[in-house]
Formats: C-alpha cells, structure tokens, sequence
C-alpha cells in the first residue's frame, strides 16, 4: 500500500540531522525514550531510505582490517564476545550482545544506541571480545574498523536471574527467534527479491541499526534498521515482545530502484533434509530431519491448508493463490523426540513461526520454493507473499505485519489437523496382474478438532479433487489408538506431470479438516 508517515511529524522532517531532531524531541525521563520520539525517528531513517533509492546503489564499502580477512569457521566461532560488556546488563530486563565481523559476515553493519532520546554511534571495541585459541593471534593485531556483523538480543526468558538469547540479527537481512524452551532453527528474512527465478536471487542488507533501549521494567523493545539492494532501500520498524513464543510487529517502507520482478514479503527459510515425504532410503540413523516440515496458510476465505515439505530431485516452486490472507507459516509440526533421535541437533525443540499480515494484502500468493540439498547443512526451503501489484522504479510500498514463534500449532486452529503424509507404490503383494510403478499409494493422518473422541462408526467422509491423473479407492477409517482418522487413496498420474491433490475430511456435508494440499511429482521415482 501506499507509504504512510507519522501524521504529526512528516512534515516537518529533515532531510539529514536526524540527531538534532531526536535531541529537540527528547524528553527528560532517565534510560527511556518517548514514542514521539520513536515515530520521528523512525521517519528520519524511512527519509534516508528515500534519499538512498535516489541513487544508484553502491557496495558495501568497509574494508576489514587485514588480519580479518578469509577467517575460516573453526577460527571466527573462537571470538567470543564478553557477557559482562553486554549492553543495558546492569540494570533493566533487555541486554544487547554483539557478533565479530570476519569469516561469512565482512561488511560491517553500523550500530546505533538510542537512549533519553539521543542517537550514539556504537563504535567497536576489541575489548568487548575474548579471541581464544585458534583465534589468540588476533589478539595482537590492530583490528581498528573492524566493526560489528550483527547483534543479538537478550532477557530473562526462562529463568528470572539469567538473560536467555531470544532473537539474532545477523547477516543480509535474516532475523532469527527462539522462544522459551526452544532452539534456532528456520530464519526470517526483511526481504526475498527475485528467489528461484532464473537471474539468480538477490539478498537485500540490514546497513545500519538503531537500537532503543526501552525502560528498565519494559518488556518490549524496538529496533529500526535501513536496509539497501540493488533493487529497493527500505526502512524497518521491529517492535519485539519476548515470552513463550517472540512476537515481532514489523513495519516496512520500501522504495524501488527499478522494476522488482518477484518481490517476496515475509519470507521464511528452513531446512527439510528428509523426513515423511522421502521417497529414498537415507543412510541415517535418524528417521527424519528437518527444521520445519509443512507450509500452513489460513486463507482469506477461512480455510486451513497444509502442504508437507520435500526435499525434491529438482527445483520446485508452486503457489496458493489467496486475497487478503489471514497467514502463513512454516511449522515444525512433529514435536516428540522419537521422531528425530538427535541429542545433539534437537529437532523437536526447533521453533515454528507465522506471518499474520495486520493491513490487508490484496491479491496475491503464498509461493514455495523447494531446493534440492543433500544434506541438513544448507537451508533449501523459502516461503513468503508475492503481491499481484508489482512495485515499479520509483514506487513505494508500506507493509505491516506480526511475526511470532509457535509450537506445533499457532492459536486459534480449530479443525483436525494432518499429523502424518505417507505414501508408498499402489500395488498389493502378491498380485498376479500388478499395476505399474507409477501407481501410488498415499495415507494422511489426521487428529484433533472434531476427530477428538469421535467415534469410530460416524459417517466421517474423505474429500478429494486432483488437477489430473486418476483415482482410486478413496476412503476415511478411524485409527485404531482411536485419536485420529487416515484417508487413503491411489493415484495414477498422467505421464511425467504433476498431479495437484487436495484433501478433506468432512461429517455429514461440513467439512471438519484442515486441506492437505500436495504435489505429486512423477520423476521423484527413479
């Protein structure tokens, strides 16, 4: 939508001096600054966005001290910043920790504090850091402009005497977030312009950040950030409310470059290696692996949808199409420890996130994209909004929407959910006449919602439509631990397409599921 500025202070903003203007503004209270202050700051930094998409867009520029350069990993994780140099850790719930420049992260993001309504350039401090063994070297060198990678945030999550981790920034312009009780895994991301398509992707940088130190009692905190592209500048409000689950209100004003052919909103990445879905035997001990392993969408007409992830053989991308969505999300549905056999990774541990838009969107997708990995080290899963209003060179754009961590489901979710997508070769054992190999035969679980305590003799329906091929044998049955249904089916493709199935289960005419939505690809089989 069109940008919007904070009526009462738009007008009067400067251009640059964005210190003189938080200082005119600034009121007397100790260690806190006004929302006025906030909005006016917030306004210079969308100003300075503007002015940057003006011109054409330059590199980062930084240069890291020679002595930084071409870190590998086992050196760079042995800088460690010092937990008594925190920022705010004296006094107040929210602290700050900083992330050294080198290995992966060599453009240096600048830093900025925001307290009793004054901006400080947060310059860097070798001695905030500790460089141990592989890193001791580094100690004796002259690391001056080294500058910071990112930053992560800290409050007492779990503990009332110790600040937990709760969000990182660091890198592009990935966010991360872990709840109470969780561990990282899937990111967040400001921006996904042009992901998969045949260019090649481009990855948008946080530049700069401010950070507001909120009041020694609050329990929310707000950082704005400048992010730059080659396409877009952009200014980002985050307001961020630790707790069980991390909710993160964002607020984007983008202003365009030039033409931005998919320009992704909200995207989520994870990682899904192998799980339910795997076709291929792995060579594993453990059973699945992934950090998230479905896509859940609750759609502007109501309806819940899930589609398993996969790990596929090629590139895939495919789309629901929606107006005005109610949300998106990935979720790391399997939370039980039996299902992964990790000690070391904790899969079941990992969070999931959703994206509710808190302005409507218009028309438009949820587009997801699935990259071939082989193995749990590289992210290959990317979810987020494409509008069906393209931003042109010379438009701008204001976004708002609520981000927040969950487990294995987000409030609010009424109908019987899919716990489980199996499928396996449609033949039965000992036929003489034996169908093709490309037969399938695929089993979806579902659990909750109205199948809680049903019982097994209801009318219970399964609801299936297919965009091609045939169907077989369709058909609901209670499960016999009797906390669930399976809907069964086989399916025959049409050749080498795809076949783009959706599934349901309804009770005498209401449907009482969510909608199971997958993508049978016939070249997944060898």
């Amino acid at each position: 939508m069109p940008l919007k500025r904070h009526p009462r202070l738009a007008a009067c903003l400067p251009t640059v001096l964005m210190m003189a203007l938080v200082m005119a503004l600034a009121t007397p209270t100790a260690a806190e600054t006004s929302p006025q202050v906030v909005y006016a700051l917030f306004d210079t930094v969308t100003e300075k966005a503007e002015s940057l998409a003006g011109r054409s867009h330059e590199a980062g520029t930084d240069a890291l001290p020679e002595a930084l350069r071409g870190l590998d990993y086992d050196t760079y994780r042995q800088i460690r910043f010092r937990p008594e140099a925190a920022l705010w850790g004296d006094e107040g719930l929210f602290s700050v920790q900083l992330f050294h420049t080198g290995f992966l992260f060599e453009s240096p993001v600048h830093l900025h504090t925001v307290e009793d309504g004054q901006v400080t350039s947060l310059d860097f401090d070798p001695a905030r850091f500790r460089y141990d063994d592989a890193a001791a070297d580094l100690s004796e060198q002259d690391l001056s402009g080294a500058g910071h990678a990112g930053f992560r945030l800290h409050f007492p999550l779990n503990h009332a005497g110790y600040h937990d981790e709760f969000a990182v920034f660091l890198g592009a312009s990935y966010f991360r977030l872990v709840g109470r009780g969780q561990g990282y895994g899937l990111s967040a991301r400001g921006l996904a312009i042009d992901t998969a398509l045949p260019g090649g992707e481009e990855f948008p940088d946080f530049r700069e950040f401010w950070l507001v130190r909120p009041a020694p009692n609050a329990t929310r905190m707000t950082v704005l950030a400048l992010l730059d592209s080659p396409s877009l500048s952009g200014a980002y409000r985050f307001d961020i409310v630790p707790g069980r689950d991390i909710q993160v209100e964002v607020t984007a004003r983008l202003f365009a470059r030039r033409d931005i052919e998919r320009l992704g909103v909200a995207p989520l990445t994870s990682m899904f290696a192998f799980g339910d879905t795997t076709l291929r035997a792995e060579d594993d001990h453990r059973p699945a692996v992934h950090d998230s392993d479905g896509l859940m969408a609750h759609t502007g007409r109501g309806e819940w949808i899930w589609r398993p992830l996969t790990n596929p053989r090629s590139l895939r991308v495919s789309s629901l199409l929606d107006r005005d969505p109610a949300g998106f999300g990935l979720a790391q549905r399997a939370r039980d420890f039996d299902r992964y056999l990790d000690l070391e990774a904790r899969y079941d541990l990992r969070p999931s996130q959703w994206v509710e838009p808190l302005e409507p969107w218009g028309a438009g997708r949820v587009q997801l994209v699935e990259i071939p990995s082989p193995d749990e080290t590289h992210d290959n899963i990317v979810a987020y909004w494409v509008g069906d209003a393209p931003l042109r060179a010379g438009e701008n754009r204001e976004l708002r929407y609520r981000t927040h961590t969950f487990g294995a489901e987000p409030a609010g979710l009424t109908p019987a959910r899919v716990i489980r997508t199996r499928q396996g070769w449609g033949g039965v054992p000992g036929d003489p006449n034996p169908p093709t190999r490309s037969r399938r035969h695929f089993m979806v679980d579902f659990a909750g919602g109205e199948l809680e305590g049903l019982a097994s003799d209801q009318p219970v329906e399964a609801e299936l439509s297919a965009n091609r091929g045939e169907i077989y044998h369709l058909q609901a049955r209670p499960l016999p631990d009797g906390h669930g249904w399976r809907a069964s089916f086989r399916l025959d493709p049409e050749g080498q397409q795809s076949t783009d199935l959706r599934l349901q289960l309804s009770l005498r005419g209401v449907v009482i599921s969510e909608t199971w939505n997958h993508v049978w690809y016939p070249d997944e089989q060898r």
